[in-house]
């Protein structure tokens, strides 16, 4: 058996993020994966950073977010993202800032309550008419009757963040260990053992930021995340000379569209693919591809009047009611759950507050109403010690 200070599970953007802080801070970190680094949800992301208020819901989402909960979280997260580069190295980030358009009276209401949210929360934003928002991007169409401007939003290369985090979390001394699921956690008096592979670990604490399969890591710990994994699908078009600085996204839809480095335009929002496997994979949904580029061709009708390149998919960990997760589980010590809403956006403050909270410093933002006992299936029910559930939790070697 080996011994660690904590054992993070899942080797995503967030567990990364977490490992990197934690292995700096001196820690003894071993990071888990099931996969490859940044194979699954973290390299299928858009890459987007949100900085100004999102919108409240995802094609067929049921709950909405509570988008002025997150304001705080997203101005810390900028000024995360503003040195994160000088500290691991070039991860494509790049503050480019972002439109968010309105098409409706009711949305364009929605575009001053946020503005006015965002002001109080010391995010700059500027509202925008019509004619200002087509002098700042003229591809915008007709149908485009206001937008915020944030100067403060932009995106990051999905390929490059999560394999420089875990670089440089074993150059701090990290240990990693890829196609390794977990198979079993056990608490005892003195932390957790983790079967991981062939291998067992043992800690005083774990952190489970295994994205879509955090629901089901935390059914091995006794203490089950009630989490809603779903796939999503994105979309490239081939640009042809066409320009577009900034993000855009939708006050009232799902909707984000951006030029990468390499001249391609990236087209989003949140739409659902098919079913997804116990893999992470799953097939793209036609209506999907249809319905997103609908809304390219009404918002940029010159950006959407360009031919499809490529349509994949990739895994989304949702909690329950939609906000992200992040704490200790009460009934289970030394377990910490991370994930959730906007993790891309988030990855760098949940690196250093989950760190914060494994070493047991009291974190500079509230985050207690955030913590994973709000989404515990079953409520009220009691771990016994032996790390196994009431029998809702199940073992498929996820991880």
């Amino acid at each position: 058996m080996s011994t660690a200070d904590v054992i993070v599970i899942g080797a995503g953007i967030v567990g990364a993020a977490v490992a990197h802080r934690a292995a700096t801070r001196g820690l003894k970190v071993v990071l888990l994966e099931r996969d490859v680094p940044g194979r699954q949800g973290s390299g299928t992301t858009a890459g987007n950073v949100h900085i100004q208020t999102i919108h409240t819901r995802r094609p067929g989402q049921q709950v909405p977010v509570d988008v002025r909960r997150l304001l705080p979280l997203q101005r810390a997260a900028r000024e995360r993202w503003e040195t994160w580069e000088e500290e691991i190295g070039a991860v494509g980030f790049r503050r480019c800032g972002g439109l968010m358009v309105a098409e409706t009276p009711q949305q364009l209401e929605d575009l001053h309550r946020k503005h006015l949210w965002e002001r109080e929360m010391g995010i700059a934003t500027e509202v925008l008419d019509a004619e200002q928002a087509r002098s700042a991007l003229p591809l915008l169409s007709s149908a485009v009757i206001g937008a915020t401007w944030c100067g403060w939003d932009g995106f990051a290369d999905p390929a490059l963040v999560t394999p420089t985090l875990v670089r440089h979390a074993i150059g701090a001394g990290a240990v990693l260990r890829v196609n390794t699921r977990v198979h079993a956690l056990h608490r005892t008096d003195g932390g957790w053992f983790v079967q991981a592979g062939d291998e067992v670990w043992s800690a005083p604490a774990v952190v489970n930021a295994a994205g879509p399969w955090i629901g089901e890591i935390s059914g091995l710990a006794g203490a089950p995340v009630d989490m809603s994994p779903t796939a999503l699908q994105m979309h490239t078009l081939v640009a042809g000379g066409l320009a577009l600085p900034y993000v855009v996204a939708h006050v009232g839809e799902g909707l984000s569209v951006k030029q990468t480095d390499d001249g391609q335009i990236m087209v989003g929002g949140g739409w659902p693919a098919g079913p997804m496997g116990p893999d992470g994979q799953a097939d793209a949904r036609q209506s999907s591809i249809e319905a997103n580029l609908g809304q390219v061709r009404r918002i940029l009708p010159a950006i959407g009047a360009r031919p499809l390149d490529r349509v994949w998919t990739g895994p989304l960990a949702a909690c329950a009611d939609e906000m992200p997760v992040v704490g200790e589980v009460s009934r289970t010590p030394g377990m910490f759950v991370v994930g959730g809403t906007y993790s891309f956006t988030f990855a760098p403050l949940w690196g250093d507050l989950v760190a914060d909270l494994v070493m047991g410093i009291e974190t500079v933002l509230e985050i207690s109403d955030l913590g994973p006992d709000r989404l515990l299936a079953g409520g009220t029910g009691q771990d016994d010690g032996t790390g196994q559930d009431d029998g809702t939790g199940q073992d498929d070697g996820a991880g």
